[in-house]
């Protein structure tokens, strides 16, 4: 990188700030939410919403528990003010959601503003205009105090126009880039406008400081807020608000330490759209809390829903990486981190533990409407036994020996290889069942009679099929299982010893049937053979000979 020399600091470190806002650890409550999904995300959609889109977006965040929402910018398009109008005349605004508009400080975008709000109960209007160095001199070529003169001149007639309205009205003022603004300067602009609205108890004001454009590290927007807070005309009825963007991909960092900062009140966006790299992500931040046991008062219980709605009405695609939200976020591939997941999940369950600290999960996954065998255990090449193990116990009742969840775990990791594809839990299964259960494809017992010769030995008398031939054996064991085991090795004149048997119900039901598992040692290789079958006895046949016959193939 050779141009490195061009860029230069474009942000102002305020004076007098104490930094006490470093010793909190955590944010303690949830601030004031205000989505700007259908303002700041529309326009920059490549493809604007419609209005039966917006719509459909607009009940959704009233779903979610926004209270605060701003709906677009009236005097910009036809489109905008329907949008407002609508919402309006079809008594559409729930009675505890405040509707906001945006307005720049030119009288008829405020005029027009204001028309467009005719009848609306209460509503919060949004007045702004650039305060940045680069602003003043490269675009407005204008000096401070007609940058200021520009603001007072909005503030004024809002004040005017309010004092018409039929309902409540609530200012809001941002010196827009105010991350390029000289502290000093943005405090006395917004302190103009403060004097002006004269906010009390109960007729609050809002002044929103934004990262229009992100030019620094976290801590010095959160040192900014910090000095605005304790500069401000009417602390006391002012509600400092934050609105970042996520230039350097700090929005949600920029977010928490504004708000430990002193900050009252959040602007942002699902999921983070946005101009340039976007808005704060507003899940991010919301779940972020929610992980550290504070309650965001916003309801992201049914994410899949969300995305599918975000998705639709703006043509957008939320990234499978996603924070909280997107399809892999709690997806576990590795071997290692599937066992310690799957683990920590039965962990829960035997001790009754009611706090959430499973490996790998900052949070549990079915709070944000999301299925732990669907969604967290994936299995491809890199996946291990512990995972695999796991789908086939969660979704299937399989509960497989140790040593063979090993052996079915690589089989399950070549076969994924080879295909360069991820296996779904119903692909595992039926591998599985294909593989290991109830198979009799070289050698299979036609038919077995049993009789007891002594207290502890039975005979039997069987008929085997082995390759494709029946032939008959008599023989003796400590059970039927054992009798069965001895003619399969006369039949095949081979050795090898039956090392393991397990078996456990698929069902808690009297009918259920039985689950065996069965391994038989050979040359010094082992190999594993499940049975199913509703009487045990058979199955834990079906075991042996299942097995057997994957010994023969080898």
């Amino acid at each position: 990188m050779k141009n490195s020399n061009k860029y230069v600091k474009q942000y102002f470190e305020p004076s007098g700030v104490t930094m006490d806002w470093t010793k909190k650890s955590c944010i303690d409550k949830p601030p004031v939410w205000c989505s700007v999904d259908l303002r700041d995300g529309n326009q920059a959609l490549i493809i604007p919403m419609s209005l039966e889109e917006k719509l459909e977006f607009f009940k959704l965040l009233c779903k979610v528990g926004f209270k605060e929402i701003e709906i677009g910018f009236p005097a910009a398009s036809e489109t905008e003010y329907e949008f407002c109008r609508t919402l309006i005349e079809n008594d559409l605004i729930p009675d505890d959601v405040t509707i906001q508009v945006l307005t720049q400080s030119r009288e008829h975008i405020i005029a027009k503003t204001f028309e467009a709000l005719k009848g609306a109960k209460k509503a919060i209007v949004h007045l702004y205009n650039s305060t940045s160095v680069a602003q003043r001199e490269q675009v407005f070529k204008r000096e401070k105090k007609e940058i200021i003169d520009i603001a007072i001149f909005g503030a004024k007639l809002c004040k005017e126009y309010k004092e018409k309205a039929e309902g409540k009205i609530t200012f809001e003022y941002s010196p827009e880039s105010f991350t390029g603004t000289e502290p000093e300067f943005a405090a006395e602009i917004c302190n103009a406008v403060l004097d002006i609205w004269q906010p009390t108890k109960g007729d609050e004001a809002i002044i929103n400081l934004p990262v229009t454009v992100s030019h620094s590290m976290p801590h010095v927007y959160a040192n900014q807020v910090e000095y605005m807070c304790k500069n401000l005309h009417y602390r006391e009825n002012v509600i400092v608000s934050l609105h970042p963007h996520n230039d350097r991909g700090c929005a949600v960092a920029d977010s928490e330490m504004g708000l430990l900062a002193g900050g009252d009140r959040i602007e942002g966006t699902l999921f983070g759209n946005g101009e340039r790299t976007g808005n704060v992500d507003i899940i991010t931040l919301a779940l972020n809390m929610y992980s550290q046991g504070v309650d965001p008062k916003l309801d992201f219980s049914d994410l899949p829903t969300i995305t599918k709605v975000y998705e639709k009405v703006t043509r957008m695609h939320v990234s499978e990486r996603q924070p909280y939200s997107g399809s892999l976020v709690f997806a576990a591939f590795s071997g290692s981190h599937q066992d310690a997941i799957a683990k920590g999940m039965k962990y829960r369950v035997e001790k009754g533990v009611d706090t959430w600290t499973v490996p790998y999960l900052p949070l549990d996954p079915a709070d944000v409407g999301r299925v732990y065998e669907a969604d967290v255990i994936r299995i491809n090449s890199q996946s291990g036994k512990g995972g695999i193990g796991y789908i086939l116990e969660t979704q299937f009742k399989l509960v497989l020996p140790p040593k063979m969840r090993e052996v079915f775990g690589y089989h399950v990791k070549s076969i994924s290889d080879h295909a360069h594809k991820e296996l779904s839990p119903q692909e595992v299964y039926e591998i599985f069942m294909r593989d290991f259960v109830n198979v009799g494809d070289t050698l299979r017992v036609v038919h077995a009679s049993y009789e007891s010769v002594s207290a502890d030995t039975v005979r039997a008398d069987m008929e085997i099929e082995y390759n494709g031939e029946i032939r008959k054996a008599q023989s003796e064991g400590n059970g039927r299982l054992d009798c069965v085991n001895n003619a399969i090795r006369k039949v095949l004149g081979k050795e090898y010893v039956l090392e393991t048997y397990v078996q456990h119900a698929l069902e808690e039901k009297s009918s259920s049937k039985a689950a065996s598992y069965v391994s038989v040692v050979c040359d010094g290789k082992t190999y594993w053979g499940t049975g199913i079958h509703s009487d045990i006895m058979t199955s834990s046949i079906y075991a042996l000979v299942s097995a057997v016959n994957r010994m023969l193939k080898e």
